[in-house]
């Protein structure tokens, strides 16, 4: 079996009980894509009838709204002549009103499809006995710096929902870690023994670690399809959160074997999980508007849909011929590695004809959501950096303009922000024109009449209320699909309880709406100045919230606010009432962050979705492993590994990348053992060593030996020779860990 480190890494055999981390290897060649040469398509995807009329219909109808929001403008602002402000702000109210009104006939396109029973499509029927898989099938679950109790706990509740339908014998489960951290590292290898052991896993789950985390999530998917892919039809992607049932993930992979054309299928994951009032918030929100938007992006989008990165079943053989990324060019934040991968590798895969589906009447998908503003604002500054980069895709030979259309949403989503922001300001500073600077008596060329700024006022009302109507109707029709289909209506809590929490949400939303907005506008201003986001892991839990970190973020929107209310109350107090809900946002961002960032027990019953009332099987296994004691637990790597040797054999055993090859010159290898080489003891070593170099020593067979020796100095007994590498450890074994690796 060739190892992790490639061909030519030195092969360490496990100790003795110990199952290879890995299977057999079936390779599979991964091209990078070209974005300048378009290649040569498959046959097109098959396509449902009236996929263009419905096209037309939300592509069509978003510009016939905008034309005539476009003109009632105008005539507000046309009142005089239109100044440059005026014509600034006209601009950027058709560019904003496109957008809400794409949203608004996405959504109306979605509610046929959500009020009616699912057709079958993709022969996926979601009531109907559950299908045979013949083909193997991989579920790949990529991880980096993540919790790995957390993250096995969702792994098993999700494997043994598979085992419940008696089809697990056609799956393989990769935990593909890109972890840099060293105690996580050793903590995941733990834990995948104590999974392997709880679950009698050992011919079906497997772990790998990449010593260098090249490309990114990308680039760990990747390097498993050119290793390993060759061996399975399809995978199956998994987030560090994400939950799916076993039938679930049968049925599509099921839909992916009857559709030879289809490259990937995916369904609408539900958010679940949330304890404090921001993340009851996103969870509640989702379930109730996200079926209708879902609906509504399946059914113009046909075999041209968008990839969300995760809870997908992709085939194999498309993915691999079609979604090499390359490199973009430049530097960070737009050149280099493409961060938001998922977009772009539904646009090449599409490119060469394969489907791309979604169908988000299949239940039984699940992740979670930020616990709070500030994380999820973490997450979108990433997220940001990725879309924006899309700029550079855009132009790609070969592209399906559906496609096309996909990306440029992805970049509208984060540039729209400071679009509203400048509108904004635009449109204050016409309000302080029009207040201020004296009319022109004498305006160039022959008039009867002085030339100044002015708006029609009543006109200007009916565009806010048409505005805030395309903005807000969508919530009104998806909670109308709730009236109208009586079993989620019941799993609501019925149409009462829905009503108030879609009232509850849609107050505290708009008033976070404007925090949202500063913060996107911010992180897009940094990203288009050159500044790189960097790639950090996602905090999942809601244990803590750092009132100073909250305040040192959220001060700037903070005295936004404050000028803002004061500029407007400058110029009149119906103007100042007018903006108040932008300005009280804004203004008591630091409150606001801080209330919604805790658990809030009297909301419970308010934002309560199906999955409370009724928590799925996975769901309520899940919070159990969550809850119990495990193994997983980070701490401490090296005196872990010194004090369980079948744990230390495991570690050992994968390090095929553990000795330095001539060339290899990793900075962090050397300097870290040239630190313990010169230390006296432990707690020297523990000083010197940064982060990276400590799992740079991990992986590496002689600074471990070393810092293993100084364990064994530091406690006055000698390390049995070579324990576990190629034989049984002389001494006794500790620790769950190890237990759970006995044979």
């Amino acid at each position: 079996m060739r190892r992790a480190g490639g061909p030519d890494a030195p092969h360490r055999p496990p100790g003795d009980g110990v199952a290879p981390a890995l299977p057999p290897e079936a390779p599979l060649a991964m091209p990078v894509q070209s974005l300048a040469r378009a290649p040569v398509a498959g046959r097109p995807a098959p396509r449902r009838a009236g996929l263009f009329l419905r096209r037309a219909f939300v592509i069509g109808g978003a510009g016939l709204l905008t034309i005539i929001a476009a003109r009632e403008m105008y005539l507000v602002l046309d009142v005089g002549g239109l100044t440059l402000l005026e014509y600034l702000v006209l601009g950027l109210f058709v560019i904003l009103f496109a957008w809400i009104g794409f949203a608004f006939t996405n959504a109306l396109s979605g509610l046929p499809s959500l009020l009616r029973r699912p057709d079958g499509h993709l022969g996926i029927e979601p009531d109907g006995p559950l299908p045979a898989v013949a083909a193997r099938v991989a579920i790949l679950l990529p991880v980096y710096n993540e919790e790995p109790s957390r993250v096995l706990a969702g792994l098993q509740a999700t494997w043994e929902s598979l085992e419940s339908t008696g089809a697990a014998g056609r799956f393989d489960v990769f935990i593909l870690s890109d972890t840099t951290d060293a105690d996580i590292w050793v903590a995941e290898e733990a834990g995948f023994l104590d999974l392997r052991a709880r679950t009698g896993g050992e011919r079906r789950l497997f772990y790998r670690r990449r010593p260098r985390n090249t490309g990114r999530k990308a680039g760990n998917i990747a390097e498993w399809v050119t290793r390993f892919g060759g061996a399975y039809e399809s995978f199956l992607i998994l987030d560090a959160d994400s939950l799916m049932t076993g039938e679930c993930i049968l049925r599509l992979a099921a839909a992916m074997a009857a559709n030879p054309k289809a490259g990937l299928i995916q369904t609408l994951p539900v958010i679940i999980g949330g304890r404090t009032l921001f993340a009851r918030l996103q969870q509640f929100a989702g379930r109730l508007y996200g079926p209708l938007i879902a609906h509504g992006l399946a059914s113009w989008s046909g075999p041209e849909s968008n990839y969300w990165g995760h809870n997908a079943m992709i085939r194999t053989r498309a993915f691999a011929e079609a979604a090499g990324l390359p490199e973009l060019a430049g530097t960070r934040p737009f050149g280099g590695h493409i961060l938001s991968h998922d977009f772009v590798e539904a646009a090449l895969m599409r490119r060469q004809g394969w489907g791309m589906y979604m169908v988000p009447w299949l239940e039984g998908s699940y992740e979670e959501g930020p616990p709070t503003l500030t994380d999820l604002a973490i997450r979108d500054r990433r997220w940001c950096q990725g879309n924006l980069q899309h700029m550079a895709v855009l132009p790609a030979r070969g592209l399906h303009p559906v496609s096309r259309l996909h990306l440029l949403t992805g970049i509208g989503s984060y540039l729209t922000a400071p679009l509203w922001l400048a509108m904004l300001l635009a449109g204050l500073a016409t309000a302080l024109q029009a207040r201020f600077v004296p009319p022109d008596y004498f305006p160039a060329g022959f008039s009867l009449f002085p030339s100044w700024p002015a708006q029609d006022p009543i006109r200007a009302i009916w565009v806010f209320v048409g505005t805030m109507a395309v903005l807000l109707l969508p919530k009104l029709f998806a909670f109308i699909a709730l009236l109208a289909t009586p079993v989620r209506r019941r799993r609501f809590g019925g149409g009462g309880r829905a009503l108030v929490g879609m009232l509850g949400e849609t107050l505290i939303s708009g008033l976070l709406a404007p925090v949202t907005m500063f913060t996107q506008s911010v992180a897009v201003v940094g990203i288009l100045a050159g500044r790189d986001g960097g790639w950090q892991p996602q905090r999942r839990d809601d244990d803590r919230i750092d009132t100073a970190s909250v305040v040192r973020f959220f001060l700037p929107h903070t005295a936004c606010g404050w000028l803002l209310g004061a500029a407007a109350l400058s110029i009149s107090l119906p103007l100042f009432l007018w903006m108040t809900p932008v300005v009280l946002g804004l203004a008591l961002a630091i409150p606001l962050v801080l209330w919604t960032g805790a658990a809030r027990p009297a909301t419970q019953a308010l934002f309560r979705i199906p999955e409370e009332h009724e928590p799925p099987a996975v769901v309520a296994r899940a919070r159990q492993l969550r809850e119990a004691p495990t193994s997983a637990t980070t701490r401490e790597a090296v005196d872990r590994l010194a004090s369980a040797p079948a744990l230390l054999a495991f570690h050992r055993a994968q390090l095929a990348d553990g000795e330095r090859r001539p060339g290899d010159y990793a900075p962090e290898r050397l300097i870290a053992r040239a630190k313990i080489e010169d230390a006296s003891d432990l707690d020297t070593v523990r000083r010197l060593l940064t982060a990276r170099e400590k799992a740079a020593a991990l992986g590496d067979f002689r600074s471990l030996e070393a810092l293993l020796a100084l364990v064994a100095a530091e406690a006055g007994k000698a390390l049995p020779p070579d324990a576990g590498a190629g034989g049984r450890p002389a001494a006794p074994l500790h620790g769950p860990e190890v237990a759970a690796a006995q044979p």
